[in-house]
C-alpha cells in the first residue's frame, strides 16, 4: 500500500521499520526538524529520519502542516493512508482528509483513558493495572477518533516508563501492520465515559514529596525513569532516585531509617521506600553501595521537605 508515515522518536521509528519490512510503499516520511543534542549541541536527525534515510525514503520536515506549500507536498504523494505515531505536529483537517483511508494514529494507551501527550507516564503514576495500544482513525479532536484495533497487557510491579515504552512500541508496530493489511476496518466509537487526559510531563513534577505513601512514590520513581528522573533534595542538593521498592515500615516522613550496602530506607507518609539506585547532580546512576562511598548518609538524617 502506498502511504505516508509521520513520526519522530524511537517509538515511531519501530513502527516505520515494521511497515517497511511488511512490504508497503512508504512514499514520504514526515518528521520533526533536526534538533541540537549531545554535548556539542550539533543538529541530530530524529529516530524516524534515520530509519527513512537508511531505506532511501524521501523525508519532509516542515515546521507546520498548516501552510499551503506543505499541504500541497503531502497531497501530491497520492497516499492511500497516512500513519501517525508521536509526530509532534498538529494535522489540520485538510491533511486528515487527503488519504483515501484517512490518517491512522498509533496511540500508547487504552482509549479513551489517557488521551494526550504522556499516556505511559500517567498510567504508571495512576497505578493502572494494564495498558496497551490503540490504532485510531484520526479526527480533529485530541485522540478522540474511533478505534480500529486495540490490545492490552498487564503492567508489572517493576515496570518503568522505559520498559513500558519498549513493549508498547513493539506492540504498536505489530498492530499497525495488521491494520494496514486489513483496511478498511470497522471502527469502534470511543465511549463518553472513562475519558482521562495525559498531560505533558513537566520537570517540576519529578520532585519527591515524602508526605505521600511509599506505594505512590514507588510508582512516581518508575514513571519518571528514564526522564526526567525522580528527584529528592538532601542538604540542599538534588539527588535522583532510580530504583526503589515500598516497605511496610513507618516513621517520620523523609527520615532515613536504615542504611546498609544494599539500600537506604526512607520513611514516607505511609510505609517506607527501600532505595537501591541513586545519582547526585552531575554524577552517574549508581547502586547504593557505590553512591554511599562518596555521599555518606546516616540513619536519622532527613531529606529536605518542601513546603506543603
Amino acid at each position: 500500500m502506498r502511504l505516508i508515515f509521520a513520526g519522530t522518536p524511537a517509538f515511531a521509528a519501530e513502527a516505520l521499520a515494521a511497515i517497511i519490512a511488511a512490504g508497503h510503499e512508504v512514499a514520504l516520511v514526515l518528521t520533526q526538524p533536526d534538533r541540537p543534542a549531545g554535548r556539542g549541541m550539533a543538529l541530530q536527525p530524529s529516530a524516524v529520519k534515520q530509519v527513512a534515510m537508511a531505506h532511501g525514503i524521501e523525508v519532509f520536515q516542515p515546521q507546520s502542516l498548516k501552510d499551503a506549500d506543505a499541504q500541497t507536498k503531502v497531497a501530491e504523494v497520492g497516499a492511500a493512508v497516512m500513519v501517525v505515531a508521536a509526530y509532534g505536529l498538529i494535522l489540520p483537517q485538510a491533511v486528515l482528509d487527503m488519504p483515501r483511508f484517512g490518517c491512522l494514529n498509533i496511540h500508547a494507551s487504552l482509549l479513551p483513558r489517557w488521551r494526550g501527550a504522556a499516556p505511559i507516564q500517567r498510567a504508571l503514576i495512576a497505578g493502572d493495572a494494564e495498558t496497551g495500544v490503540c490504532i485510531m482513525q484520526m479526527e480533529a479532536g485530541l485522540d478522540t477518533g474511533p478505534v480500529l484495533l486495540r490490545e492490552a497487557f498487564p503492567i508489572a510491579a517493576d515496570d518503568t516508563t522505559s520498559s513500558l515504552h519498549d513493549r508498547l512500541a513493539t506492540l504498536g508496530a505489530r498492530l499497525i501492520v495488521e491494520a494496514l493489511a486489513a483496511l478498511p476496518l470497522p471502527a469502534e466509537t470511543q465511549p463518553a465515559e472513562g475519558v482521562t487526559y495525559a498531560h505533558k510531563i513537566e520537570k517540576a513534577e519529578a520532585l519527591i514529596d515524602w508526605r505521600r505513601s511509599a506505594d505512590e512514590l514507588d510508582r512516581h520513581i518508575r514513571a519518571f525513569n528514564p526522564f526526567p528522573g525522580a528527584q529528592a533534595r538532601f542538604a540542599g542538593q538534588t539527588v535522583k532516585l532510580w530504583q526503589a521498592s515500598p516497605l511496610e515500615v513507618n516513621g517520620e516522613f523523609g527520615r532515613i531509617l536504615v542504611v546498609d550496602r544494599k539500600q537506604v530506607v526512607v520513611a514516607c507518609g505511609e510505609g517506607a521506600l527501600a532505595i537501591t539506585e541513586m545519582q547526585k547532580a552531575g554524577g552517574k546512576r549508581l547502586p547504593v553501595q557505590q553512591f554511599l562511598a562518596g555521599h555518606p548518609l546516616q540513619v536519622g538524617d532527613r531529606f529536605d521537605i518542601e513546603p506543603a
